[in-house]
């Protein structure tokens, strides 16, 4: 083989030596770069949820409840029994028919003996009559004194009711007006759409929408309606909708005073001030809203809640007064949040209500059994109602002079 040929063979292997080496470090740049790309993305993402989560509020903490005072539910206006009527006076026996007289013929002796039975029987028959009167009067000096004692007692029983309702006052009551109230939802933190609070009071009745949208799934849709009575609210219906299954409706029976549900045969006994998961919202808002004093630090009240297939007592502590960041800066509020039901219960709830707003929710956040967060935070008013200082309690503005930065009042978008 000539020189020059061998020469020319080894300058082809050691060029296809030099490409087969070359290509595993193409490849190391490729995967490099998509490294790269791949962690730059994840900063981009990491920076978009911190930036969403800049108004976002702290968990509340694991709180230890120190109850201080319990309010159980009682009517918000007492009507005072009527006195029994006093009974009948007894009524006097009629007087017998006189006997006829015989029309044969009588002797002078019959008739002097008949004479003298007829005295006889007219002594008797006033004697009797004066007997009768003395009974009759009897009765009615004892029917008289009965009427005075049940008017004494119906008299004492209620000075006693009204010692007792000046000892313990009734629940003052005051049902917020009507309003279309928007929120900020956040789903495990992170911002979601905007839900709304649909929310009528015409004095006499009410409806209570909320709809909260969730991404993928569909809105959550409650609604509650009713009347109010000495109770307060008093829900006629309940419905529960959650995404694109079916609703489930709970109907407050008061006839039967009875809890009648769609998802379940199992009926129940209705309370008085029985409430339904979204109505014990604004129930609680309307006592406060009545008298804010007593709902201090450590008061508890209970309130009866039907739920879409149960009834249960929802123990609600009173745990302080607390600032809540809005999108248009911190709102005072007072912080609310129910104590577990019985052992192992991991669902909450907890409730912010805001005097500035005529202590409406400004913030309501559910925490699941599974950790996932629902919370709805305070956008504003489509039709801010006119709230008065005797409405939302001693020295809170009018909700509707509430955009004022720091208030949380104004419905930027």
């Amino acid at each position: 083989m000539p020189f020059s040929l061998l020469r020319r063979r080894r300058a082809v292997s050691g060029g296809s030596s030099d490409n087969s080496s070359s290509e595993p470090s193409l490849r190391w740049v490729v995967w490099l770069a998509v490294l790269l790309a791949v962690v730059a993305l994840h900063w981009v993402a990491g920076r978009w949820v911190e930036r969403s989560r800049s108004t976002s509020n702290p968990t509340p903490a694991e709180h230890v409840p120190v109850q201080v005072e319990l309010l159980t539910p009682k009517p918000v206006a007492q009507t005072p029994t009527p006195p029994a009527p006093p009974p009948p006076a007894p009524r006097p026996r009629p007087k017998p028919a006189p006997q006829p007289q015989p029309t044969h013929a009588i002797t002078t002796a019959q008739q002097t003996e008949q004479a003298v039975q007829a005295a006889e029987a007219a002594q008797a028959e006033q004697a009797a009559q004066a007997a009768q009167a003395a009974q009759a009067a009897q009765a009615a000096q004892a029917a008289q004194a009965a009427a005075k004692a049940a008017s004494d007692a119906a008299a004492a029983q209620a000075a006693a009711a009204s010692q007792a309702a000046a000892a313990e006052p009734a629940d003052k009551f005051s049902v917020p007006p009507s309003g279309e109230l928007r929120y900020d939802t956040r789903i495990n933190g992170v911002m979601n759409q905007i839900g709304t609070i649909h929310w009528i009071n015409d004095g006499q009745h009410y409806e209570m929408v909320v709809s909260i949208p969730l991404p993928f799934v569909g809105p959550y849709v409650y609604s509650s309606k009713g009347h109010t009575d000495r109770f307060g609210l008093a829900p006629e219906q309940y419905s529960e909708q959650r995404g694109r299954r079916a609703a489930d409706i709970t109907v407050f029976d008061r006839t039967t005073k009875q809890l009648v549900y769609t998802r379940t045969p199992n009926n129940q006994p209705l309370a008085d001030g029985a409430q339904d998961r979204f109505s014990v919202v604004m129930q609680l808002s309307s006592l406060v809203r009545g008298t804010p004093d007593p709902y201090k630090p450590g008061v508890v009240r209970q309130f009866s809640v039907a739920d879409n297939d149960s009834n249960e007592i929802w123990p609600i502590e009173t745990v302080g007064d607390e600032n809540v960041q809005t999108a248009d800066g911190n709102v005072q509020a007072r912080h609310f949040t129910r104590l577990p039901r019985r052992d192992g219960d991991r669902r909450r709830l907890d409730i912010w209500l805001a005097p500035a707003l005529g202590w409406l929710p400004v913030r309501i956040l559910q925490t699941e059994p599974n950790g996932m967060q629902i919370e709805m935070l305070w956008r504003g008013k489509l039709q801010p109602p006119s709230v008065t200082p005797d409405q939302s309690g001693a020295g809170t503005p009018n909700a509707s002079d509430s955009s004022t930065p720091g208030t949380a009042g104004s419905d930027k978008p």
